[in-house]
């Protein structure tokens, strides 16, 4: 073993100052952009409009007649899509001493943004209140830089490509920038009324009479495609599409509504999230991993995110499943991780990507991924009884689990392994990929190959799902074939990764097949694969659900007192929903509601803290005190699509809810509601061409269910 300084590697996100906790965000498609809550951008690290990896503006601020406005509130509305601030103006002092040219409150201003095909729309209204006219200009300073996402994380680039020189235009201004990659990116700002527009900043004049509303629209396009159609039109029409795109999407979810208005809204807030980081792709919809740091396609993420929200859209499963197997690997190439029938880790656009500067153009170095495919492909015939789909994606089936044979296990040991194939890549590439994120109980980190616990449950899993699939494809030979390696697997992940004293399984093997004597929420996710017997899945609950890794908010990512334990870490203590939420899910598997109803009532009152009701991608892991509110973490992204869907998983994790498409059948195992739900109930919960409306209430300790409308040919059976 070596000791590994704590520098952070090459791919870490640099926080300096942090992103500002009361950020907004908006994405559609390839597009995002970060807001202050003022709907301005420029005022907090992180902010800007971004498209296909590239920072197209990176400042946008208003003000009226060169005064900043007071805020009055800020949300994004019930869709997620459109985001709307209310401002109002300050006093304004006139020429004379003690004049007001302005007394405060007389005018409202509301501001309106979404996005739309690679273009921000925005309409600033402003409403006079006061007796008299009110003569004013509004102002907007622009600026794009046209920095690479990964240099917005901090990264150092030797060398750029050039900003030009800003153009005016007759409604707007032009920005421009030529890549090293030989690309030209451009950003087109048009504004109706057209502004007085002089070195990126654009003015209107405007004047407000009493009781009355002037609008200013504003388009802020990434590339060239500007119209010639008026923007107001212009701006309804996207409005128009926007919006039914985002219904389209949430309308695929099945509804669920509780007895509890805070737990509804943290359902919402759920699906508005999700909603929005679905991107549509060629082969389906696809949710992107978070912004603003990952709003890009990453297989593991999309594969969780669809797998927890599989009981309510199993449309996204396939969209993922379709993706996935579209973009699997086919050769060897150590630049990027890339072997034969290898998942994607990531895909990134953007000038360093296209350059070779990050290997992220399409990243391979991801262990996990390609167990997590054959797994998510599993459970989504086990959900919907589509064979067809199945016999499609068959080809990329056999061709990842011939990857975790060959290439997976590079020793040949029976265990999935990674190590990266040069220096460049992902240095850990379990889901916890921090640098100093697998370690032995002294602190010394782990030398590869790497053997991670959980990993090993997601092949087990994974092979005992390619077998039914391959006796519902005909073929039993393989099917038995498949059974036998998932056993010996099994026996052997027994034998060689448990840790009796600890009560729990290694975190890892290291190169030399040392086990990792470290507890962390890794073990806890090998419930949910079912590679874990059920005595020592009752011993590795009872670890996880102390103190020391069960914070009252949720499950840490390792237990305090471990050696490289730090709350505040980005996976040696914090805690992430995802992870709390799958814990959630194999405790379930085992019968363990108890500590179930614990971590839903933990991450509900940690989503109740947290602004707009979003649980974050992370928070620190200090533990839950009266009084307090969880901690966040500085960079984390928010929204992110698998911290988003926890809550769904939650819910699936509390009733034991199984939706068995072949079978055309739904059952609750063991459902129990935590105290403060006295019912939950299904809306449109579809199984192949049926549908069934369902409620499920508290009767003492136990909750019993009810149909209240059915239609097709679908059964409901609970065990209790």
């Amino acid at each position: 073993m070596k000791a590994v300084a704590d520098a952070p590697d090459a791919y870490y996100i640099v926080a300096e100052t942090g992103l500002d906790p009361e950020t907004r965000a908006l994405k559609d498609g390839e597009t995002f952009a970060v807001f202050d809550v003022f709907g301005d951008i420029g005022n907090g690290a992180g902010q800007g409009l971004y498209h296909d990896g590239t920072r197209h503006l990176s400042r946008c601020q208003l003000r009226l007649t060169g005064h900043r406005p007071f805020l009055l509130g800020s949300a994004t509305g019930a869709g997620g899509h459109v985001l709307t601030v209310h401002l109002t103006n300050p006093d304004v002092p006139g020429a004379a001493e003690h004049e007001l040219l302005w007394p405060k409150n007389v005018m409202h201003v509301r501001r309106s943004s979404f996005l739309w095909d690679r273009t921000w729309f925005s309409r600033i209204s402003v409403v006079n209140h006061g007796m008299a006219p009110l003569a004013l200009s509004v102002d907007l300073s622009f600026d794009a830089d046209f920095r690479d996402l990964f240099e917005v994380r901090g990264a150092h680039r030797p060398a750029r490509g050039r900003v030009m020189p800003v153009r005016m235009t007759g409604d707007g201004l032009v920005f421009e920038y030529h890549g090293l990659d030989g690309v030209t990116r451009r950003t087109m700002v048009q504004i109706d009324p057209a502004p007085v527009a002089a070195s990126g900043q654009c003015r209107v004049e405007v004047t407000v009479q009493p009781g009355q509303r002037r609008d200013v629209y504003l388009a802020v396009v990434c590339g060239d495609t500007a119209q010639s159609s008026p923007l107001d039109q212009r701006f309804h029409d996207a409005l128009a599409d926007a919006t039914a795109a985002t219904d389209r999407v949430r309308s695929r979810l099945a509804g669920v509504r509780t007895s509890s208005d805070l737990f509804d809204e943290w359902l919402e807030r759920s699906r508005t999230d999700i909603a929005m980081m679905v991107t549509q792709t060629p082969h389906g919809p696809y949710p992107y991993a978070g912004i603003p740091w990952f709003s890009a396609m990453f297989g593991r993420d999309g594969i969780i995110t669809a797998l927890s929200v599989l009981w309510a859209d199993p449309s996204l499963a396939r969209g993922v499943l379709l993706s996935l197997a579209a973009t699997q690997a086919t050769r060897v190439d150590p630049a990027s991780d890339a072997q034969p029938g290898k998942i994607l880790h990531e895909a990134r656009g953007g000038e360093m990507a296209a350059l070779g500067e990050i290997p992220f153009a399409a990243y391979y170095g991801s262990v996990d991924a390609t167990p997590l495919f054959v797994l998510l492909a599993g459970r989504y015939y086990h959900r919907t009884g589509d064979d067809e789909t199945i016999r499609r994606l068959w080809p990329h089936i056999e061709a990842a689990l011939a990857w975790i044979d060959r290439d997976g296990d590079v020793d040949g040991d029976g265990f999935v392994e990674y190590a990266r194939a040069t220096e460049r890549g992902l240095q850990n590439q379990g889901w916890k990929d921090s640098h100093d994120a697998v370690f032995h109980a002294d602190g010394m980190l782990a030398e590869g190959p790497v053997a991670l616990c959980e990993v090993q449950g997601y092949v087990y899993a994974a092979k005992v799902h390619a077998a039914e699939l391959a006796a519902v494809l005909g073929d039993e030979r393989r099917a038995q074939s498949l059974r036998g390696e998932a056993e010996r697997l099994r026996v052997a992940f027994e034998e060689r990764f448990w840790c009796d004293d600890l009560g729990v399984y290694a975190l890892a093997l290291d190169g030399a097949k040392r086990p990792c004597r470290v507890v962390s929420s890794n073990a806890a996710q090998c419930l949910m694969s079912g590679i874990v017997s059920p005595d020592r899945a009752r011993r590795v609950a009872d670890c996880v659900m102390r103190d020391g890794m069960f914070s009252g908010w949720g499950v840490r990512t390792l237990r305090e007192g471990e050696a490289r334990y730090n709350p505040m870490a980005y996976h040696n203590g914090s805690i992430w929903p995802h992870d709390t939420a799958l814990v959630a899910l194999g405790l379930d598997r085992y019968g363990l509601k108890h500590d179930v109803v614990r971590i839903a009532e933990g991450l509900f009152a940690a989503a109740q803290q947290f602004e707009l009701r979003r649980l974050p991608e992370l928070f620190c892991g200090f533990g839950r005190h009266a009084g307090e509110s969880p901690t966040r973490y500085p960079t984390a992204c928010s929204p992110q699509a698998w911290a988003a869907a926890s809550s769904l998983l939650i819910v699936q994790a509390l009733l034991g809810l199984d939706i068995d498409g072949p079978r055309r059948r739904v059952t609750l195992r063991r459902p129990r509601l935590p105290s403060l739900l006295e019912w939950v109930r299904f809306t449109r919960l579809t199984v192949r061409d049926a549908e069934l409306d369902l409620l499920c209430e508290r009767r003492g300790e136990d909750v019993g269910s009810s149909v209240m409308r059915r239609s097709g040919d679908v059964s409901l059976i609970t065990e209790q």
